[in-house]
């Protein structure tokens, strides 16, 4: 086990591996530290939906940039990623939503994003499965999909062919320039990046973070049964949801042929699988998808993510405590930001550049002092 690194890297699910890679790119010398399997945590939890998200400018300009790093990345690995370019459908359910779908495609063909306004017939020319009575949608052709642990071992093995270290342990405390493992070994690093999902709380109890539970279903294989990622565009409602349990629906076609049902949102650190939730999540889904109800569910299970108040993930240095870099809170959108988040990362860790502003997404920005009001 190598002592002493230039940086240390807490957490190797994808975000984890992602800045590991990037900042082995650089030349410096990575030591990655995770206590469970590489890409376990929310990173196999999630969808591995790639999706440009435009809820706000920041969450428009960090995933387009990255959808942007991940169409060149799966070029060199798409088989293994079990990746596909199969677009996503932001269904309308009536005419306003066929309204919002309009601006949001104005909204994202402005970032360069290929998007098609459809009308009902068109719609249903896409996805005839969808029940009767739909408005229309908006499809994003750009969007597509990956399998998070795969991609994540692909990017780590990337980063030790570069040089880094897998170090398999549980870390107990975060010190200056150090890490203290359960085990009592203690490893040294100039910097040290904090990429442990929702756990990161555990290690730095003043991180501004709250745990979300979300539940996922997959089915037996029905080949052809759907063919884009849905989503309905109440889906950033539930996802951005401050308090309460919501459910959203959110349908995607695997490349085995299942069908992966999403999503739900529930305020909780617990990964107990609930029935009475898993069981409204399964409902929602089959309002937008009556056949649903036909076919058989091989699977269910929980994960959890790590959301931040403001809805944007930390990526940059904590001010209170030297070399404690962050890469958090990135809510349902780990998976699709992770490229982008670990090349954020390490250009402030070596002095470089990036195409989109980095204010927002700096941890300072939960730091600051309150107002003085007269």
């Amino acid at each position: 086990m190598r002592q002493n690194a230039d940086v240390i890297v807490i957490g190797a699910g994808i975000i984890g591996a992602a800045c590991a890679d990037a900042l082995a790119a650089r030349g410096l010398q990575v030591t990655v530290v995770e206590q469970d399997a590489v890409g376990s945590g929310a990173t196999a939890a999630g969808m591995g939906h790639l999706v440009a998200m435009d809820d706000n400018a920041a969450e428009l300009a960090l995933s387009s940039w990255s959808i942007r790093l991940w169409n060149e990345f799966v070029d060199e690995h798409p088989h293994n990623q079990e990746y596909s370019r199969c677009g996503t459908i932001w269904v309308a359910s009536d005419e306003e939503e066929l309204a919002a779908a309009k601006a949001k495609g104005s909204n994202m063909r402005a970032h360069g994003l290929p998007c098609e306004l459809l009308d009902a017939q068109a719609l249903y020319g896409q996805e005839a499965a969808l029940r009767p009575g739909l408005a229309g949608g908006l499809l994003v052709g750009g969007d597509g999909l990956v399998y998070p642990p795969k991609s994540a071992r692909i990017l780590l093995d990337r980063a030790r062919s570069r040089g880094a270290q897998l170090v398999a342990g549980a870390v107990a405390a975060i010190e200056d320039q150090a890490v203290l493992l359960r085990d009592g070994h203690r490893l040294h690093a100039d910097s040290i990046v904090l990429a442990a999902g929702a756990r990161c709380a555990e290690l730095l109890p003043a991180l501004p973070l709250q745990a979300k539970k979300g539940h996922l279903a997959i089915t037996d294989r029905y080949p052809g049964f759907i063919r884009h990622q849905l989503v309905e565009l109440g889906y950033i409602k539930s996802a951005h949801a401050a308090s309460g349990d919501s459910v959203a629906f959110n349908l995607q076609p695997r490349p085995t042929g299942q069908i992966l049902i999403g999503s739900s949102r529930q305020f909780s650190a617990s990964l107990d699988a609930e029935p009475a939730m898993l069981s409204r999540m399964l409902r929602h889904a089959a309002g937008f998808v009556p056949q649903l109800t036909g076919l058989n569910v091989l699977r269910c299970w929980t994960g959890l993510r790590a959301a931040s108040p403001d809805g944007l993930p930390l990526i940059g240095p904590w001010p209170a405590r030297r070399g404690l870099w962050l890469a958090t809170g990135h809510e349902g959108l780990g998976i699709t930001t992770s490229l982008a988040t670990a090349q954020l990362l390490a250009a402030q860790m070596t002095d470089g550049s990036v195409p989109i502003p980095l204010q927002p997404y700096l941890p300072q920005r939960f730091m600051l002092p309150p107002s003085n009001h007269a």
